[in-house]
């Protein structure tokens, strides 16, 4: 069983019921273990807060979400990838590396801290961040 690396894009189909949900279901079961960070902790809540604001949840949605959420990482289903120098070294390194890829900065920590860790698959519904894993040779499963 091999392992991946879901940026919050993808992640986010995991609880929230969106176009493509169950693939991500699907996906989910098929590796261990699902990597995160703890930028995906503050994406996740940005994304929260934000489907509040937007009448898509109300702040009842909101807590299950994140709690199901939290307790995925405190059960281990989730695993916390640490956020190093080197991770950001080399979210440093990724920007401008490939001109024709529009990578924005938060993107690039999340392949940082991907690679930092030895992670290869990145699972995401983000067509920039696909063609940026693709652009240097990770494994990609996209959710678009």
């Amino acid at each position: 069983m091999s392992s991946a690396y879901f940026d919050t894009s993808a992640l986010a189909k995991w609880y929230v019921n969106e176009s493509r949900s169950e693939d991500v279901e699907e996906y989910v079961r098929s590796v261990y273990p699902v990597y995160v960070s703890l930028l995906t902790k503050i994406e996740m809540k940005s994304l929260a807060a934000r489907r509040v604001r937007e009448g898509h949840f109300d702040l009842l949605a909101q807590g299950k979400v994140l709690a199901t959420f939290e307790g995925d990482i405190a059960g281990g289903h989730l695993v916390l990838l640490p956020h190093t120098v080197e991770s950001f070294l080399i979210a440093e390194s990724l920007l401008g590396s490939h001109p024709e890829v529009p990578l924005h900065s938060l993107d690039a920590m999340h392949l940082g801290i991907m690679r930092a860790a030895g992670v290869m698959t990145l699972a995401t519904a983000d067509r920039v961040m696909a063609q940026a894993a693709e652009a240097l040779g990770m494994e990609c499963e996209t959710f678009f």
